[in-house]
């Protein structure tokens, strides 16, 4: 939408009785978006201010040559029916008229020598296969298929309200959900999964389990994993069609027919404040526009030091954003994504999804490997439209240092593209290795570094999955939510949403729109409202809209 055509919100100075508040929502990431529906749902008049020329934030996708490369969805909590996380997502609209891609296996993990594990969701099967592996770890085995059992009797998931607005029946209704079920959760809440694993005594069981999501996350104890897993094996961790921004194309259809405006390409430089209240932002240019109200949804280092330019915080807000955003051990690191587009199908009985655990050869060759460690998914097996017909999708990915790549770019252009070739030279001649004759259906790899991400998403240090969970910011982002009522001590008018003040998942992200419209209502004097969407037009790749690339240069 150009500038020209853009309408200003001009400031007024009271609202007229039975006019809808104004609320203005920094950034259309999914965090963004969730705000938007569920305000507009309540009766607010909403606008988001989006940077980007799409919706979704860091769920996005890009284009190259036809392919499309699906950026951030892996699999989904919700997208099965009969929990409130699925409540959420239908609520927002994000499962309109598409199918679900569910898979019989999480993960398969494969070390140097060729030895594989699959992590298959069903605890029956899954018991008998790693048996079968390693008769000699019948103990651990059996103990984390039992418990495993029991997570799939477990339907708890508290995306709906925040504690301080929860009814009588509502926490008697978690707690009568928990209860029956504390001792294990709690058991499995301490248990480090790096703990657990000393007690295989077959090498690469020790080694696989912690990536059973793909990449080890270091920090997680067992209780994740099975919920996780349970919850696939309930359908509910799918991969819904469209993959990544389809979601998000869904919630801004979802947004747009609610009566909500995104304006694209309007960059926010500043929220505007008057006697400690924020009234309104003004955008690159100059533009400004005023609400009764704003919602910053975009990243937590951007909002306070940049739009807020460090004016306000809190020791909460100051423990997260300058003590733990330089831990390793509090936030995920970077990712670098190889995508490679095939001219043929892929193998029919290829895994979906594969964790290569690296030789010490393989791992010096691969630029920035934290791991040492390379996830191989099948994309095109995820959702249809992400290759042309008879064509394919392969996606390599890893974790790596941020800032190495930063400091490479910066300092010498040439060099930062060089070590990206060095990245598709490795995939190309990795794949061959292991799917021989693929290296000739190679028609493009398209390379994309966390310095890529920061820029194309704006988050901060290329940090896709923001905070780990069971690390110290849980408790800092669960007191934001409770206590601070996800705002800035000593600023009204402002209300914090989006992966950096709700947790680092899509579905976390999703809640902390539905969380900061119902502390919102109540300042505005408006009747919380929420329905699940009744639309079942069949989704089409083509709704994705026309895609950009990620970089005008691509490797080789």
């Amino acid at each position: 939408m150009s500038r020209e055509k853009r309408p200003v919100w001009e400031r007024r100075e009271a609202r007229a009785p039975g006019e809808a508040p104004r609320v203005i929502i920094i950034g259309g990431g999914i965090g963004g978006l969730s705000t938007g529906v569920y305000s507009q749902m309540s009766g607010a008049e909403t606008r988001i201010f989006e940077r980007h020329v799409l919706p979704g934030g860091c769920c996005t996708a890009w284009s190259r040559q036809d392919y499309v490369f699906d950026y951030c969805i892996e699999w989904l909590t919700g997208t099965g029916r009969g929990n409130d996380a699925a409540r959420v997502w239908r609520e927002l609209g994000a499962l309109d008229g598409k199918s679900i891609a569910n898979f019989e296996m999480f993960n398969t993990v494969t070390d140097e020598t060729g030895r594989s594990v699959t992590f298959y969701n069903d605890p029956d099967r899954l018991e008998a296969h790693l048996l079968e592996l390693s008769p000699a770890d019948a103990r651990p085995i059996r103990a984390f298929c039992r418990d495993l059992r029991r997570f799939t009797r477990i339907n708890l998931y508290p995306f709906l309200t925040p504690s301080p607005l929860q009814s009588p029946r509502e926490r008697l209704a978690t707690l009568r959900a928990v209860l029956p079920s504390f001792l294990v959760l709690w058991r499995t809440a301490v248990t480090r999964m790096e703990t657990f694993c000393e007690r295989f005594q077959d090498p690469l069981l020790r080694r696989a389990f912690p990536f059973i999501f793909f990449q080890d996350h270091e920090v997680f104890p067992l209780l994740p994993y099975l919920f996780n897993m349970a919850s696939a094996y309930h359908l509910n961790a799918g991969f819904p069609q469209g993959g990544s921004l389809g979601l998000a194309r869904s919630v801004e259809d979802r947004y747009t027919g609610l009566g909500g405006r995104i304006d694209y390409r309007a960059r926010v430089e500043r929220i505007l404040v008057e006697n400690d209240r924020a009234i309104g932002v003004e955008l690159r240019g100059g533009e400004r526009h005023f609400a009764d109200h704003v919602v910053a949804a975009c990243d937590g280092a951007t909002i306070l030091h940049g739009l807020l330019d460090g004016r306000y915080t809190s020791p909460r807000v100051e423990e997260l954003f300058a003590q733990m955003t330089e831990s390793p051990d509090v936030v995920y690191p970077g990712v670098v994504s190889a995508f490679v587009g095939l001219k043929d199908e892929l193998d029919p009985d290829a895994r979906h999804s594969v964790t290569y655990l690296l030789s010490d050869e393989d791992s010096k060759a691969l630029p920035g490997v934290l791991q040492n460690s390379l996830v191989v998914q099948m994309r095109s097996r995820y959702s249809d439209g992400f290759a042309p017909p008879g064509k394919s999708v392969v996606h390599c990915t890893y974790f790596s240092d941020y800032a190495s790549w930063k400091e490479l770019r910066r300092a010498d252009r040439r060099a930062y593209w060089a070590r990206k070739q060095e990245v598709a030279d490795f995939v190309r001649g990795f794949l061959e290795r292991h799917h021989p004759g693929i290296g000739r259906a190679i028609e493009v790899v398209d390379v994309a570094s966390p310095v890529t991400t920061e820029r194309y998403t704006g988050v901060c240090g290329g940090s896709i999955l923001g905070w780990k969970s069971f690390t110290p910011a849980d408790d800092v982002i669960t007191a934001l939510i409770n206590k601070d009522r996800m705002r800035l001590p000593g600023l009204d008018g402002l209300s914090l949403a989006g992966q950096w003040f709700g947790g680092g998942s899509l579905i976390r992200a999703a809640a902390s729109g539905r969380f900061v419209t119902q502390y919102l209502c109540r300042d505005l004097g408006l009747e919380f409202r929420a329905w699940e969407s009744t639309d079942t037009t069949p989704w089409h790749p083509d709704r994705l809209g026309r895609l950009p690339q990620l970089e005008s240069r691509r490797v080789r």
